[in-house]
């Protein structure tokens, strides 16, 4: 018994372990692209703006042109403490422009050659400190709430922001194929999603079969029905930017094929996970439950988390599309133009081909965790 123990403690800690190796790996090692910036001979810093400058903007309602001058503060990189004047371009674009305060906390570039500055260019409003404070009192109150399950969903959190940007990202750019690689980043993320829940054992391999047998359905269904809609993938926002910056080689379609599975994936596990548990603790009540019982308790469990998790996705996609909603209907647009314009036949793909991994992990999950977690009645007796 003491050895069992022993052994189960070592399976629920080793995922933590692989995962912080993974994090600390993932962090130290570079993505390829790091020097492949459109500005050389800039500086991308911090400053503060102490006065501005509004007399060359041309206001006409809602739409403001012109440029904005800012004097200002630098606080930050090899000309910290100097007195720099950084213009504010103005293209009349609500989403993209921005005007600035005196007293504002901006990010500016500094155009410079040798140690004289040639212009400095205002960016952005600085939000890095507050999504920092945003993140650490997320993290404390998870850590507090959760204890030590919190700690493994921000292992879990931090793992997933890693192994897109530091993988999935320079892989698609270097050209590699877009769903397997999808396919094997999504699987490898599950798996160790699943392992910091519950180590592992049986119930991480039965969770981890249903839901990456439903990711593989909703990855099948989606390349089907992106052809069958004529679909290309520059519907994906900013993806033509791609094209136009040298990497007309990508192919957009097939990413996009890949973005479905991989946006569904994270309520897929959730669902294979909570089907997982229930039938484990089926089984733990009741340690003489044939398995089929047992995979039939499961399907009562996935019944009834249909009736939420069907609308998950449709509120994840549509929340981002409300202004878009607004227009078709201020505009008087008939539905069936809506339901035919591209990009809402692409959410409707993303939505529809989704939940159809959500409905297919149930069962899947249930098969898994019945056959792997029921035991043999000889093993049960003993």
């Amino acid at each position: 018994m003491h050895f069992w123990k022993d052994g189960a403690r070592r399976r629920y800690y080793a995922p933590a372990v692989v995962c912080a190796l993974l994090i600390v790996a993932l962090l130290l090692i570079p993505t390829g692209y790091e020097g492949a910036e459109n500005y050389q001979g800039a500086d991308r810093v911090t400053a503060r703006v102490t006065a501005v400058d509004n007399s060359a903007i041309v206001d006409t309602g809602l739409v403001r042109s012109g440029e904005q001058t800012c004097a200002l503060e630098i606080l930050s990189g090899r000309f910290k403490g100097q007195a720099l004047t950084g213009v504010n371009l103005l293209n009349g674009s609500l989403e993209n422009d921005k005007l600035f305060s005196p007293g504002d906390k901006a990010l500016v570039m500094v155009s410079y050659q040798e140690d004289s500055v040639r212009s400095v260019t205002m960016v952005d409003h600085y939000r890095l400190n507050k999504e920092a404070l945003l993140a650490a009192a997320f993290a404390l109150l998870l850590v507090l709430f959760a204890g030590r399950t919190g700690l493994r969903a921000i292992f879990s959190f931090v793992l997933t922001v890693l192994m897109l940007w530091k993988v999935l990202v320079p892989l698609y750019l270097k050209g590699y194929s877009p769903i397997f690689i999808g396919l094997g980043i999504t699987l490898t993320l599950t798996l160790l999603i699943i392992a910091l829940v519950y180590g592992f054992d049986r119930r991480c391999a039965a969770a981890v079969s249903g839901a990456f047998l439903g990711v593989l359905v909703t990855c099948v269904l989606g390349a089907l029905f992106t052809d069958l809609f004529q679909i290309h993938g520059a519907v994906m926002s900013y993806s033509e930017s791609l094209l136009y910056s040298g990497y007309q080689d990508l192919n957009l379609t097939r990413i996009f094929m890949a973005s479905i599975f991989i946006g569904s994936s994270g309520a897929v596990m959730d669902l294979a996970v909570d089907i997982c548990s229930a039938v484990n603790e089926v089984v733990v009540q009741r340690p003489d439950i044939p398995w089929r019982e047992a995979v039939r308790s499961g399907f009562h469990v996935g019944r009834a988390a249909m009736g939420t998790m069907t609308t998950t996705l449709l509120l994840a996609y549509s929340g981002g599309y409300v202004a878009l909603l607004m227009v078709f209907m201020a505009q008087g647009t008939p539905l069936v133009s809506i339901l035919n314009y591209k990009y809402v036949s692409s959410e409707i793909i993303h939505t529809i081909v989704g939940s159809f991994g959500l409905v297919t992990v149930a069962p899947f999950t249930a098969l898994t965790s019945g056959f792997l977690l029921a035991r043999p009645k000889k093993e049960a007796a003993a």
